[in-house]
């Protein structure tokens, strides 16, 4: 039992900084892209990569963890595929609508509710498909405004969608096959994802912006936010790993979306962006959905975690009986040979 509360308080801090650091990203990056005019994300995002491998690099020098070798080609093809996912999704945002957007990475839950089934044979219960409806509905409300189609845009977001479904469920995948830290699987992949970002990077960017990161002006201002987002990064890019190795790829989802909320609260009450009755009943909805989700994912890992005391339960008892027996066998096999011996 000890174990057992020791994880659920280990989720709950994973979680907990997955959301605080998120949301402080997202705030910071929205000053520093919106207010200060730097538009270069893909770029940014390839800073925070190679600033979250030096500092576990400096943390493993240190013997804070371990480092634990993984199959090379398995480390190089799932941090591209993570870097590839990102470059989609930005690449996604600059192509289609806000709104379309939103719609893209409302996708991503049913997209991988469905491989999950699919490849990995899980079940989700009635109960926690019902809430998960619920809650991109109430996100759908919130947070979409426009849906406007075009077909590179369409093209970009299904590329997006299956990339980051896949590299979602092979984070959990790994960590759980190969006896992984989420720790010790960033530091080992971060690299090979900065790597594809930072030689992508820039030229996407200039895509998108029509602009050059390398001619851009970099005041005193934009240079202190820049480190600032780095800094916050590493926790973004740890709690991430973290979240979907302890708990799932579906569940890490649904935590974005609870984040997505908090920034459009955070966003109506400390930059007074414009919110709408239609926002508010959007993040009720999808804050129910959220409540109802945790509470039948909550109700179902103790009925589990019961199936799995029962059953050690009755082998114990099964196990007892047959020592038991064992014991009673011997013991007569004694009596009948001290009986043989008495005659003789």
């Amino acid at each position: 039992m000890g174990e057992i509360s020791n994880f659920q308080l280990g989720v709950v801090g994973a979680l907990f900084l997955s959301v605080a650091s998120s949301v402080s990203i997202v705030i910071c990056n929205k000053a520093l892209m919106s207010n200060l005019g730097f538009p270069f994300a893909t770029t940014l995002t390839s800073w925070h990569l190679m600033v979250t491998y030096c500092t576990l690099h400096v943390a493993h020098r240190l013997n804070f963890f371990e480092s634990k070798p993984i199959d090379t080609k398995t480390v190089v093809l799932f941090g591209m595929l993570n870097g590839i996912s990102i470059g989609f999704l930005n690449l996604s945002l600059g192509f289609n609508s806000v709104g379309f957007y939103q719609m893209t990475k409302l996708a991503i839950i049913p997209f991988t509710v469905m491989l999950e089934t699919i490849f990995l044979k899980k079940q989700f219960s009635s109960k926690i498909r019902l809430s998960l409806f619920l809650l991109l509905v109430g996100v759908g409300i919130a947070s979409i405004t426009d849906l406007q189609l075009n077909f590179m845009g369409t093209v970009l977001s299904l590329l997006a969608i299956i990339t980051t479904c896949v590299g979602q469920i092979l984070t959990n995948t790994i960590q759980k096959r190969l006896s992984v830290s989420s720790t010790q699987l960033l530091y080992q992949s971060a690299p090979f994802q900065a790597a594809i970002l930072f030689v992508s990077g820039p030229f996407l960017d200039q895509c998108l912006t029509n602009k050059n990161v390398f001619a851009y002006k970099y005041s005193p201002v934009v240079l202190a936010f820049i480190i600032l987002s780095c800094l916050i990064s590493v926790s973004v890019n740890f709690s991430t790993f973290l979240v979907i190795g302890k708990t799932s790829p579906v569940t890490y989802q649904v935590l974005g979306h609870l984040k997505t909320c908090l920034v459009l609260g955070f966003g109506y009450t400390l930059l007074h962006d414009p919110f709408t009755e239609r926002n508010l009943i959007g993040i009720l909805v999808a804050i129910a959905g959220m409540g109802l989700y945790s509470y039948f994912c909550t109700q179902e890992s103790k009925k589990k975690q019961g199936d799995l005391c029962l059953g050690s339960q009755i082998k114990d008892k099964e196990t007892a009986a047959l020592l038991a027996g064992v014991h009673q066998d011997k013991e007569s096999h004694e009596v009948k040979k001290s009986n043989k011996d008495s005659l003789v």
